[in-house]
């Protein structure tokens, strides 16, 4: 993989789990690194203190998801505090499991906000302030195209709607060289969807692997896609699912 050292990437969500383990992995690899968080102030001003060191600095903006002048804003402040971007990592988003009689409009409209709208909004922001041969990766999921189970009828949706929007992003994107792409997670060991919950044991038997993944195996996937070594991979949607849709 060609190195990443001294880019710039701005990733929501990144107090935590998936995200968290993103900002590691960059932040290691030499990315100075803008990240988002929302309830998690002291977690991710640990986090900031760990990884920030002589040649790479790491910084925390508080911001929701759901509130798109709090995305911009994040998005500028980082632009502001490193005077570029090349990377945008839309990790940020909530999930919620509820079959169809249990489902409120607020529900709906909470995960419309949060997973595609903040999505779209920080596409928009960055790539107005991104350099020409940059990198979008979007976090989508394996249940865009594959429900498992009842109840996650809306997290599917809000997941199929990212993919949508990577492969159609790309195409208004490709003249300036910028790649956008959707990671899409299956079981992975996070606090949304833990190795020891009720259905793991049915996730694993129908995984080829038989086993969770781990939040750095998706880290090591957006690293790759942020890299040179991935100019010529946009618009896909890659799963990483231990086989699940295999």
């Amino acid at each position: 993989m060609e190195s990443i050292k001294n880019k710039v990437a701005f990733v929501t969500g990144g107090s935590r789990g998936i995200g968290q383990a993103i900002v590691r992995k960059l932040a290691t690899a030499g990315v100075n690194v803008a990240f988002t968080y929302n309830n998690s102030a002291d977690v991710a001003n640990k986090l900031v203190e760990e990884l920030s060191g002589p040649e790479t600095q790491v910084i925390a903006v508080k911001a929701d998801n759901g509130d798109a002048d709090s995305i911009v804003s994040a998005i500028n402040k980082a632009h502001q505090t490193f005077g570029k971007l090349d990377i945008l990592v839309n990790n940020a988003g909530i999930g919620t499991m509820a079959t169809l009689p249990d489902i409120t409009l607020a529900d709906f409209d909470r995960i419309i906000a949060v997973n595609v709208k903040g999505v779209f909004v920080a596409i928009q922001a960055g790539a107005a302030v991104m350099n020409d041969g940059g990198r979008i990766i979007n976090i989508g999921s394996t249940v865009a195209d594959r429900n498992a189970f009842p109840g996650t009828a809306l997290y599917g949706m809000s997941k199929a709607a990212v993919a949508a929007l990577t492969r159609g992003i790309s195409r208004d994107l490709g003249p300036r060289g910028i790649t956008v792409n959707t990671v899409q997670p299956g079981p992975i060991d996070t606090d949304m969807n833990p190795a020891d919950s009720q259905f793991a044991d049915l996730l694993r038997s129908a995984m080829a692997l038989g086993h969770y993944g781990s939040t750095n195996d998706i880290a090591e996937l957006v690293a790759f896609l942020a890299s040179p070594s991935a100019k010529f991979i946009t618009g896909a949607s890659i799963d990483i699912d231990g086989g699940l849709s295999s």
